[in-house]
């Protein structure tokens, strides 16, 4: 029969320690404090255990820590081995920033929609880190470049009940002006240009902190400046022009005659137009004007325009969605507002586009 487990011998200043950690706010450190003055005292591992309410092994547990480490048993231990997140290379980060203005697919992914594996991922394949690193650690990176990291979750999808069919004619229509050379692929949209609204808080570092502050309506001009504008898939440059007054048909009738007039000069045969399903794009007489505009294209020659309406509420599937936030992001000023030549100023610049003189909305 095994002889009874105590304590080994205690020193006075032991003694001590462990009467002082008696008034530990830490209850770790209080029970073990406990277990080893009654061992002291001479009682055995099973009356301990009773009389504070722990079990025998945890009792044994303490003495035998005690054993080995000394007063250093006192403190808990963390249950899991702590494993530092790889460290992400300086050097590479700017190249992951661009990383996230591009389509997964565009790496032989088969989504559409990044997330922090998928993206650790691709960057170990690009051979920009030695191993495949924790979603946690790009997390981490890309909060150190203040970019701030909203998961793409598996359930988004659009509540459009033909969303598989639309989502195929988009994809058959990319395949199609990749294989003609006449073809181009255009993904159409518009957007607005706020002179007023400060940046989200995460895309500025200043000394002083951003504070809300209550603007007066713009006596010099609109508040937001509406915008026209088409990604080639092509070459991945955007067409723009802006608008005096807001998108209506007849300025998207417009829009889509000067690009055509410009893929023309191209030597360009159809223009595959890729859009949502706003007013202006389903309204009768756009549709009417795309008909009649075809049937010329036809007969005296000119650059055709086929159709594609995204599913519902499905902004991924619209490449150009992402290059308006950056865009808005890179040219807004958080000190004062900014003056309507200004704002286009800066987006033809960021875009890298010619200036062209806004459309104009036509009175009814």
């Amino acid at each position: 029969m095994k002889a009874p487990l105590f304590v080994r011998p205690l020193t006075d200043a032991e003694r001590h320690t462990l009467r002082r950690g008696l008034h530990s706010p830490d209850a770790f450190t209080l029970r073990r404090c406990q277990v080893l003055l009654a061992s002291d005292r001479g009682h055995r591992p099973s009356r301990i255990a009773a009389d504070l309410g722990r079990s025998s092994q945890a009792v044994r547990n303490a003495l035998r820590a005690f054993g080995r480490e000394g007063l250093a048993c006192l403190k808990a231990k963390p249950t899991t081995p702590h494993r530092p997140h790889a460290a992400w290379p300086r050097d590479r980060d700017e190249g992951l920033k661009d990383l996230l203005h591009h389509s997964p697919r565009a790496f032989g992914k088969p989504t559409s929609l990044w997330t922090l594996d998928l993206l650790a991922a691709v960057c170990h394949e690009r051979g920009w880190t030695t191993r495949v690193l924790t979603g946690e650690a790009i997390r981490q990176a890309l909060q150190r470049l203040k970019v701030n990291w909203r998961r793409a979750k598996h359930w988004i999808t659009s509540p459009d009940p033909e969303y598989a069919r639309k989502k195929k004619r988009r994809d058959e229509l990319i395949e199609r002006a990749a294989r003609d050379p006449g073809w181009v692929l255009g993904f159409q949209d518009e957007t607005w240009w706020t002179r007023l609204a400060q940046p989200d808080l995460f895309a500025w570092s200043a000394a002083e902190p951003l504070r809300l502050a209550e603007r007066s309506r713009a006596k010099d001009g609109p508040q937001a400046l509406a915008c026209y504008g088409l990604l080639r898939h092509d070459t991945g440059d955007m067409l723009l022009r802006f608008v005096e007054g807001r998108p209506v048909s007849q300025v998207t009738e417009d829009f889509l005659g000067w690009v055509c007039e410009r893929l023309k000069a191209e030597g360009k045969r159809v223009l595959a137009l890729v859009w949502d399903n706003a007013a202006w794009h389903i309204s009768k007489r756009v549709r009417r004007w795309i008909g009649a505009h075809n049937r010329k294209a036809v007969h005296e020659g000119g650059v055709k325009i086929v159709l594609c309406h995204l599913p519902v509420k499905a902004p991924w599937l619209n490449p150009i969605e992402p290059k308006w936030v950056h865009g808005k992001r890179a040219i807004v000023e958080p000190e004062r507002k900014l003056a309507p030549g200004e704002v286009r100023q800066r987006v033809y610049d960021y875009y890298g586009c010619p200036h062209e003189e806004p459309l104009t909305q036509q009175a009814a």
